[in-house]
């Protein structure tokens, strides 16, 4: 028996039932921030109305370093209690051993996603996670703030140092003791890779470990960028926001304390909600330049189905249910979550509930990888040694100069006769 859905993501155009007698229990595991969990609840009660199986949610910590580390005990162990993960962009190379191949249940839909992105799924020709959504972050700015004090939304970091110094004495100036010029991610996490890799890429200063391997990221425009960032802390940036993740940036800036924010784009939605005291407020533009152009970092979440899976029949179905252009179209316009599917960037539903979305095209398409690809299982240990270098450089222990030559050196030493 078939259930037709009538959406055309899903392969063959139906959704298989599976009958009450035979309905089964999955679990999937996901990282929790803003209101994604309850968006995924939604969903899945969706599926379960329509298949007659039942999903509970593990939830995981927001980070994402957090996220895989249990995630990989879970894989090596063989855990069979998981279904389905929803995995980060960079993680396929890494755990595509425990995962199944989904080549042939997205063949139908897999192209009518972005390629780069199904690309960056596939490893030796097995597409081991199907995408659900994909990210780019901006510069959030104060609209009304720099209409006030008659200054543009910055083009480079030098501006956005110069007009964020500007607004917040202003402000401070006002009263408001508690105001800053710019929140971003800058604790010790892959969230500081993230924008460090902006920084170092936006500078000329490359992307730490280049596209052959090689090893790049000790170099004098690298080094420039780090300085630049480590200027504000103190001044423009609180001290504390080398202990800021994504939430604790879109806390500041969310009660109007911040003039810019780099953050992800699920924080637009919530930015604009009624308790929101910066609710339409704010724009967005690219990230500034260095002078070597914007940077923004791919980001972006995919489902991959555990091959420990007691039931990957059902597990298959589930995370093409997640993925399908419904599923996508519901989380742009509610959350404004970038579609990977392209013709939802047309799409008149969701440019009339998220016009920011249409726009966000531009930033996603020049979005910077970071380097998974190049150093394989090496991944998560590279980017470990470079938020710690970059973290320990804005914190004052050790200079710049001096922590990427020990950066270097610890990478020369990780990849040894190659990347494994």
């Amino acid at each position: 028996m078939k259930l037709h859905t009538g959406l055309a993501a899903l392969a063959a155009g139906t959704f298989l039932v599976t009958k009450a007698a035979l309905a089964v229990e999955l679990a999937i595991v996901s990282g929790a921030v803003g209101d994604d969990i309850k968006m995924l609840r939604s969903n899945l009660d969706r599926y379960e109305k329509e298949s007659g199986n039942t999903v509970k949610i593990v939830e995981m910590p927001q980070s994402t370093t957090d996220q895989f580390g249990q995630y990989r005990l879970w894989l090596s162990a063989g855990n069979a209690d998981i279904d389905v993960y929803r995995t980060d962009v960079i993680w396929a190379p890494q755990l595509a051993n425990h995962l199944l191949d989904l080549s042939e249940a997205a063949k139908e839909v897999a192209g009518s996603h972005f390629p780069s992105i199904i690309e960056s799924q596939t490893v030796n020709g097995k597409l081991v996670a199907i995408p659900m959504f994909t990210d780019a972050p901006a510069l959030y700015y104060r609209k009304d703030l720099l209409e006030k004090y008659g200054a543009e939304p910055p083009k480079t970091w030098e501006d956005l140092t110069t007009t964020a110094q500007m607004v917040q004495d202003k402000e401070r100036e006002a009263g408001n003791s508690d105001f800053h010029g710019f929140v971003f991610q800058g604790a010790a996490y892959e969230g500081l890779t993230c924008n460090a890799l902006e920084w170092v890429k936006s500078f000329g200063g490359g992307q730490i470990v280049e596209a052959d391997g090689e090893i790049s990221i000790n170099n004098p425009d690298a080094i420039k960028a780090i300085e630049t960032a480590k200027s504000w802390i103190g001044t423009i940036s609180p001290e504390g926001v080398l202990g800021y993740k994504e939430e604790d940036a879109r806390g500041i800036w969310q009660t109007g304390s911040a003039a810019f924010m780099r953050n992800w784009p699920y924080a637009y939605s919530l930015s604009n909600n009624d308790d929101s005291a910066v609710k339409g407020k704010f724009g967005v533009v690219p990230l500034p330049s260095g002078g070597d152009g914007s940077a923004a970092t791919l980001g972006g979440w995919n489902l991959a189905v555990s091959k420990y899976s007691r039931h990957p029949d059902e597990a298959i179905e589930l995370a093409m249910f997640l993925a399908s252009e419904e599923s996508q179209r519901r989380r742009a316009t509610e959350l404004s979550r970038l579609p990977t599917i392209e013709a939802l960037y047309d799409d008149p539903e969701v440019a009339e509930a998220q016009p920011i979305i249409p726009n966000w095209k531009e930033i996603f398409l020049n979005a910077v990888p970071r380097p998974s690809a190049p150093t394989k299982k090496d991944y998560n240990e590279v980017s470990k040694e470079f938020w710690t270098a970059v973290h320990d450089s804005m914190s004052g222990n050790g200079s710049t100069e001096a922590n990427f030559k020990k950066l270097e050196g610890r990478l020369k030493r990780l990849k040894g006769s190659g990347w494994e």
